[in-house]
């Protein structure tokens, strides 16, 4: 079968709220489309490794994003490489703060980004907590938004998605997240990718296409259940 490589970036420290779930969803699709995986999972101070065709990175507190912030700048003209050559990346929560320019701390300490993003994080004493929809170029997102950390995007800088329910990057824009090339950040957890197939599949497809070609394809899949858990996901409160 053909093997599509999934890196799963500091699953350790970074990896508070089940975001491990993206990863498990990933593999699991590919299957059912056809394709083999291996996941690689990063810990701080290896080696980075060759042909990566997906990248997937969760949230963390703020000592977890301290313990790697060095070693994520170490790696990240590996990791800017990739993201030019259009290779899908989904960074939650934690890892999306430290994809921008960097996150202020409550305390008033700054830990450095890598600058894929043109965005920055400032911690607010306001925590945004609850579920959350929004709208994206792959229809409604459906997750749960749960961070104190508040992200404001430069000029210029696309959002992953606009807030239809919920609070999103800040309390003032109405934006999610954020996307460059194939490479996205967000605040949704829960996890994001068992809920929202179409999103999956679009990292799945663009990296299947990339590593094997413009006529590779994905099988139709029996979507019943992951869409009874959307109904329900976004039929939920607050």
């Amino acid at each position: 079968m053909k093997k599509i490589r999934i890196l799963n970036l500091y699953p350790d420290e970074m990896n508070i709220y089940g975001d491990s779930g993206n990863v498990l969803t990933l593999t699991r699709r590919l299957q059912w489309h056809g394709y083999d995986s291996e996941v690689l999972f990063f810990h701080p101070g290896d080696t980075f490794p060759n042909d990566v065709d997906l990248v997937i990175g969760g949230g963390g507190q703020d000592s977890g994003q301290k313990k790697i912030s060095n070693d994520l700048i170490r790696i990240a003209p590996n990791l800017k490489k990739l993201a030019k050559g259009g290779v899908p990346m989904l960074m939650i929560c934690g890892l999306f703060q430290l994809f921008g320019h960097r996150f202020v701390t409550e305390n008033g300490t700054e830990i450095k980004g890598i600058s894929i993003f043109d965005a920055e994080t400032i911690a607010k004493d306001k925590r945004l907590i609850g579920n959350i929809v929004i709208e994206t170029d792959f229809g409604k997102v459906i997750g749960y938004e749960n961070h104190s950390g508040q992200t404001f995007l430069k000029n210029g800088q696309k959002p992953f998605g606009t807030i239809i329910k919920g609070e999103g990057n800040n309390a003032d824009d109405r934006t999610e997240g954020a996307r460059t090339n194939n490479v996205f950040g967000s605040y949704l957890h829960g996890s994001l990718l068992p809920k929202n197939p179409v999103f999956a599949d679009y990292l799945i497809k663009t990296a299947v296409q990339k590593k094997f070609g413009k006529s590779s394809t994905l099988k139709k899949l029996d979507e019943s259940i992951s869409t009874r858990a959307r109904e329900s996901a976004e039929s939920r409160p607050r």
